[in-house]
Order: C-alpha cells, then structure tokens, then sequence
C-alpha cells in the first residue's frame, strides 16, 4: 500500500464528511471532535497542522490559524469501519473556543471525569491537570505560575525538592518524605510537560529496563 492508498478506504458520509477525534499526544486527553473531509484531510497530512471543514460556515478550516491555539499533528489513525479518524497532536494553548484545555470539559452526572482506577490513577489525573494548566494558564495557579516563570524556575524546584527529599529521608521522617517526594513528583511532571515528553515515555523507559537481560559474569 502507497503512503496515501489508505485513504480509499476512508468512508464519508452522504455530506462527504468523517468524524475526527483529537488526541493529545502528551496527556492521552481527548480534545475535540470535528469533521474532516477529503480536502481538509489532505491538507492535514500535507501540513502536519489539523485542517476541519465547518458544517455551519461551509468552508475548511485551519485549527489555530486566528487563535494561534495550534495542533501539530503527530500520528493519524482510522477505525476498523473506516468511518472515524484518531488525530494524535501536540496543542498549543486550549483546544476548546471556550478557552477550556478540552471540549471535554463536562461531565453528564456532573461529577468531574476520573482516569482508569488503578494504583497510578494519581498520576494520570496529574498530568491531565497539569496539561490542562498549560493550556488554559488558569490565574492564580501555582502550575501556571511555573509555566509562565519558564525552564529554569521549574528547574530550581526541582533541585530544591530533591534537596528536601533527600532530607526527609536522612530524618527518617515517614510523614515529611511522603510530602516532600510528592512535591518532587509534581514539579518532575511539569518538566515533562514543558518539554513535551508524556508519562508514559518514562514508565517505557522503565518497563524496558526491568525486561533488559542482566548480564552474567
């Protein structure tokens, strides 16, 4: 199959649409669904910035092009039906016109949407917060405070954190180090957002260092 062959199997519907749903790449939160049809699609591959066709304008699209709320696209997927697009993309600022991270921003029995239920689940719903921090610079945000303060502020946490956690622990202070490592945790993943790398990027880096063969003398 050529590098757009797959696209035949792209099937429209009777307005010459498909649904596409965006992704971010970084936290795995769903941004928006919008419509793509096949010149907005072949735009989108050609530019590697998300082009939509507005059903109520009529016309394409350039997601960002006034906002400069912008999607860099980094992967784009289709269903089994061929009837649905998964566009992975890294967002500049909110997806949302509302200036919200996500159109995804309500919950039907009004409680706000949790991540899987597991033991990480913690983690998961940090980062989206954190994305979400990013995106919208909510005021009066500590996150947003480290994001506008820039690389190098986020960096000095860093080091003063690791400087308390290592503290905590010569104490033997249960209590303290569970609090000063949870700070570490938290200003380590707001440098993972700054430099566009997701969380699960780092539990990869992991999971192949528990599966790499140890060596025998």
């Amino acid at each position: 199959m050529t590098d757009t062959a797959w696209m035949e199997q792209i099937r429209y519907d009777e307005q010459g649409l498909v649904p596409a749903i965006v992704q971010d790449a970084i936290s795995k939160e769903v941004l928006m669904l919008a419509y793509m049809n096949r010149e907005s699609l072949g735009k989108t591959l050609e530019t590697r910035q998300t082009w939509f066709w507005s059903r109520s304008r009529n016309e394409l699209w350039n997601k960002g092009a006034t906002s400069g709320h912008t999607q860099e696209v980094v992967s784009l997927k289709y269903d089994c039906d061929g009837d649905t697009l998964l566009v992975t993309v890294k967002q500049a600022g909110p997806a949302c016109h509302t200036g919200a991270y996500s159109c995804f921003y309500r919950s039907a029995d009004g409680q706000e949407a949790q991540p899987n239920p597991d033991r990480f689940a913690p983690l998961s719903q940090l980062e989206s917060t954190i994305a979400q921090r990013d995106a919208e610079r909510t005021e009066g945000s500590y996150t947003t405070y480290l994001f506008e303060k820039g690389l190098d502020k986020i960096l000095k946490k860093i080091g003063e954190e690791s400087a308390e956690v290592i503290i905590a622990g010569k104490n033997r202070d249960a209590q303290e180090l569970r609090a000063e490592a949870a700070d570490l945790i938290f200003h380590l993943m707001v440098l993972l957002r700054e430099q566009g790398i997701p969380l699960d990027d780092v539990l990869a880096e992991l999971e192949f260092r528990h599966r790499k063969p140890v060596k025998k003398d």
